[in-house]
């Protein structure tokens, strides 16, 4: 395994917000390669979150962000296992974060999961009618349909969207990285988003 040197660990960890040891493991087993370090990172996130899938999320937080111009409020539950992990800066951290992304981008739901039939429906449809009148092959209508779906769950699904302070990562990414900090199950139940005049 190569030695790492401090400025790299530092790097990674600025950019993953992973805690020192890992962020040294990860870059030693990737040879000191940044970007396979947070690959590593985000693949050892995600394994946690498989493993602590069918725990309980019944503690955690509701957080309020209200934008600086005081026309856009949002409310966010974000649940975990225990109390002790919803009272960590890291935990408050996100959630706060989590609001931010909320008001900044409208999303229209947690996961693909939770998204209302009609509205996708409505999408379908009018992607279609788009194609066709484009002139588009019956035959590449599917695969280019697919394609659009995939772009409208990237602009309207909170998990699925890039991250407003570091578009490079998702909020799944942003939420496994936090699951692999503290090794509980932590999940974005649920949020409300006004704004004036809407």
């Amino acid at each position: 395994m190569a030695k790492v040197d401090l400025d790299l660990i530092k790097q990674l960890r600025e950019r993953t917000a992973a805690g020192f040891s890992d962020c040294k493991k990860a870059l030693e087993e990737a040879e000191g390669d940044i970007e396979r370090a947070i690959d590593i990172l985000r693949k050892k996130g995600l394994a946690i979150a498989t493993k602590r899938a069918g725990k309980e999320a019944k503690e955690g937080i509701v957080e309020a962000y209200i934008h600086a111009n005081k026309k856009i409020g949002v409310l966010v539950e974000i649940n975990c296992e225990t109390d002790f992990v919803a009272r960590t800066p890291e935990f408050q951290d996100f959630a706060h974060n989590v609001a931010m992304q909320i008001a900044a981008t409208n999303p229209l739901c947690v996961s693909r999961e939770d998204m209302p039939q009609e509205i996708l429906e409505r999408e379908k449809k009018l992607y279609e009618e788009q194609l066709r009148e484009q002139g588009k092959p019956e035959n590449v209508i599917p695969k280019i349909l697919e394609g659009k779906l995939e772009k409208f769950y990237k602009e309207t699904v909170l998990l699925e969207q890039p991250y407003i302070k570091n578009p490079e990562i998702t909020i799944q990414d942003l939420l496994n990285e936090l699951i692999a900090k503290t090794g509980e199950k932590i999940v974005i139940k649920r949020f409300a988003r006004f704004q004036i005049g809407e």
